[in-house]
């Protein structure tokens, strides 16, 4: 899509700027837009910051497209388009959210949703996929930081205090999805060099990369993972947005989040579609238990969320009979009034070795089961949906409800 406007924009003779955040992803483009016939002597591909270094010398496009315009709030994004403040602008992104949860209203004025996740896999134009979690999540005892982001203190102290985790990982490799491709998303550079290491004890090729590996290496290191000849692949958060690995098919998440954004890029970066082809999500943390399947419909909007106010290092409590997050010190939870019990530390870990369980749509797809539990006409519709009830009846639930 974006190829194609910038094809139709190029053949007229007119100028795009394109806005990347990470030069890897530049020759990527480049290729996409070359075999599209897009005239790319009218095409400026270039990073955020080093456009931003050098404005006065830039040629003034006719259009900006940003690419993963989910960014497109940070002070880098905004000093670009406040310097061509005339010019049009198109941002794309597959989780119009910010990390923080914010919309994308402070520089967007129309958002065009297109079809949806559910449609793709429907159409062959994503693989469809199975998903395995652990039913209760784990996060008793992480912590939030300024970021509003579990900070990797506290994760690091749960997940690598026992190392049972890692024979989980491999355990669970090679029962659900042994020799296929896979990307281990690790919460730090320590935890990723012990998951590749372990998987290598197990003889299972694997590597780690991080930002900071030299580009010669990591362009090897990817390319011998297209390739075939390393099965997994372990990083902190760099193999995400844009990375074009068509043939990996699994993923495996050992990194709890608190952001729709991270988990929606990372949990499908398994999908893309192959005939035959069907993704394997293997995640230890249980992160569908906060935000649901890849897939489920989401309501997106420009508008900021309400803002809520964290205390740096919050502890974050699970419910142990609703299984409801919240955040807070009070053992009273705060969804469905049950008194948790003061647990023993030594038994935190106690569900690190079970098995994962395949998590099906019909169990995450709602949290409510009748008309009085719905807060929105869109969930009251959800809920139609599920219950196969006639059509018009979630307009009427919803009148009579006060519901809008």
């Amino acid at each position: 899509m974006i190829a194609e406007i910038s094809r139709k924009t190029t053949a007229n003779k007119k100028r795009v700027l394109f806005l990347v955040h990470r030069k890897e992803l530049i020759d990527q483009i480049k290729n996409t837009f070359e075999f599209v016939g897009v005239d790319t002597n009218y095409v400026q591909f270039a990073m955020v910051q080093t456009i931003v270094r050098n404005l006065d010398k830039t040629l003034t496009p006719d259009l900006i497209i940003t690419d993963e315009s989910h960014h497109g709030l940070a002070a880098s994004y905004q000093k670009i388009y406040d310097y061509f403040s005339d010019v049009r602008r198109l941002g794309f992104t597959a989780t119009p959210v910010r990390l923080n949860g914010d919309g994308l209203g402070g520089i967007n004025d129309i958002l065009i949703e297109g079809v949806s996740v559910e449609w793709l896999i429907e159409n062959e134009r994503l693989a469809p996929y199975d998903y395995y979690a652990p039913k209760l999540m784990q996060q008793e005892n992480l912590k939030i930081g300024h970021l509003k982001e579990f900070t990797k203190q506290s994760i690091d102290k749960e997940l690598e205090s026992h190392k049972a985790i890692y024979g989980d990982v491999i355990k669970h490799y090679l029962k659900l999805a042994e020799g296929e491709q896979a990307i281990a998303y690790c919460h730090s550079l320590d935890s990723s060099l012990k998951t590749a290491q372990a998987f290598n004890d197990a003889g299972i090729t694997a590597k780690h990369i991080d930002a900071k590996t030299n580009k010669k290496e990591r362009d090897d290191t990817i390319q011998a993972f297209r390739d075939k000849e390393i099965k997994v692949l372990c990083n902190v958060d760099l193999i995400g947005e844009g990375f074009d690995v068509p043939d990996c098919s699994t993923v495996i998440m050992l990194r709890p989040t608190k952001s729709l954004s991270l988990y929606i890029q990372q949990s499908m970066r398994g999908m893309r579609y192959k005939p035959n082809k069907r993704s394997i999500i293997i995640d230890h943390v249980a992160n569908v238990n906060t935000f649901g399947l890849p897939d489920m419909s989401r309501q997106w909007t420009l508008n900021a969320k309400k803002k809520v106010k964290y205390d740096i290092e919050t502890p974050v409590k699970t419910c142990i009979q609703c299984f409801g997050t919240y955040a807070g010190i009070d053992r009273k939870c705060p969804y469905c009034g049950h008194e948790q019990p003061i647990e023993v530390k030594e038994t935190v870990y106690e569900e690190v070795d079970q098995d994962l369980e395949k998590v099906d749509k019909f169990e995450m797809k709602l949290n409510f089961k009748t008309a009085e539990e719905c807060s929105s006409l869109k969930e009251l519709q959800e809920l139609a949906k599920e219950k196969n009830y006639k059509k018009g009846w979630a307009w009427v639930q919803a009148k009579r409800l006060g519901i809008r």
